[in-house]
């Protein structure tokens, strides 16, 4: 369950982080609530994980960087962001060190 968890709290936080995009520095009312929601229960599916038994080392670095990665695509995909070759080979990077996290705990 501890990946089912940790899962969402990536999800939910790219989405939460998206919203606050959205939300044009929290200007546009509607959009504060999903950020506001979003992030807190990011968290809570965060502390799930770590009640579930991940090391907090590997959660909170899969967690970070999934998010980054996934936001970066995201962004633009859903607002025309920049994502550069080089920001493309960091996000290669960053899965790289995923994977070595995960692979360092065992």
């Amino acid at each position: 369950m501890r990946w089912v968890f940790l899962g969402a709290a990536i999800l939910v936080e790219v989405a939460a982080t998206l919203a606050l995009r959205q939300s044009d520095g929290l200007r546009k009312r509607a959009w504060v609530p999903p950020v506001v929601i979003g992030y807190l229960a990011s968290f809570q599916l965060l502390w799930l994980t770590l009640d579930a038994g991940m090391a907090v080392g590997v959660a909170y670095g899969v967690w970070a960087a999934t998010g980054v990665a996934l936001t970066a695509i995201a962004g633009r995909v859903l607002f025309g962001d920049a994502l550069t070759p080089v920001m493309l080979l960091g996000i290669g990077a960053i899965a790289g060190g995923v994977l070595l996290i995960e692979l360092g705990a065992h």
